[in-house]
């Protein structure tokens, strides 16, 4: 059995560049990868791809990411084994924190390591952008810079290391509704990600938390006041800097330290929020 953790991201800033020929978005974001994870666990069969998820009631068949990951390994590689995958699920669904791209990312690498195929990072990301376009990050992990529709990174040094608070409302975002409403008119803030850069490259940890930037966040808040609330509780607890990750909802602040990371999770508990997690960034290749 081979047991893998797939980790989670949120965007320290995303920018929409415009539409591509192929309908997808041209995007310009830093995502960080963070210590919150799901876990994989893959046996080998004697051919067919099994999925069991604890701890969620996502589908557990040919539409699950998880599942077609391992069924393209298997294809990609005509392998005549298969896959017995148990996922236990503890990153919020439909939450912006790329969860469905890290379970695929974890299984790929977990079906590369059970059946000793020595496959390339290069070329799992390859094979990982043809499900979703978070796949490669979730693969490569750390801090990147992610361009075209996602798929395109560059490796960017270490973020700070730091605590963040997440916190979910109790709703889903489709990205597709978010990504639509967006092209309807947007008059907001667009992120600098030249002075993001510059400040990851010298470790200024306030001046990267004054620069995070979400074009996504004002159009996925007009529609959901928790944004804002969620938000709020977070500055008003002493957070550095708070937005919301990808299409959202979740929201996520920087925190001082851990005990500030702390106060700030005992905080949004106690306004009845229940999904909420304090959590550290993973640096490139930091097992957890």
């Amino acid at each position: 059995m081979v047991s893998i953790n797939g980790n989670a991201k949120v965007n320290l800033t995303l920018d929409i560049l415009g539409v591509r020929e192929d309908g997808f978005h041209e995007v310009a974001m830093v995502m960080q990868e963070i210590s919150l994870h799901d876990t994989v666990e893959l046996s080998k069969t004697d051919g067919d791809i099994t999925l069991i998820i604890d701890g969620s009631d996502l589908p557990a068949d040919e539409t699950n990411l998880a599942w077609r990951a391992a069924k393209l390994i298997k294809d990609e590689y005509k392998l005549c084994g298969g896959a017995a995958i148990r996922l236990y699920k503890r990153i919020p669904i439909a939450a912006g924190l790329a969860g469905g791209s890290a379970d695929a990312a974890a299984v790929l690498k977990g079906m590369n390591e059970l059946y000793e195929l020595s496959i390339s990072e290069e070329e799992l990301c390859r094979l990982g952008a043809r499900l979703g376009s978070d796949i490669p990050f979730c693969i490569m992990g750390g801090t990147m810079l992610s361009t075209g529709r996602g798929e395109i990174l560059e490796r960017l040094p270490d973020f700070p290391e730091c605590w963040m608070v997440l916190a979910k409302p109790p709703i889903g975002v489709s990205t597709a509704w978010a990504y639509k409403t967006y092209d309807n008119g947007y008059d907001g803030p667009h992120p600098d990600n030249a002075a993001m850069l510059e400040a990851i490259e010298s470790g200024d940890m306030e001046k990267a938390a004054s620069l995070l930037c979400n074009v996504l966040e004002g159009v996925t808040a007009a529609a959901h006041k928790e944004i804002n609330e969620y938000k709020s509780i977070m500055m008003k607890n002493g957070a550095m800097a708070s937005m919301m990750s990808g299409s959202g909802p979740t929201c996520f602040c920087i925190a001082r330290n851990e005990a500030s990371a702390n106060e700030i999770a005992g905080a949004l508990r106690a306004e009845g929020i229940e999904d909420v997690f304090a959590v550290k960034t993973v640096k490139q290749k930091e097992e957890i």
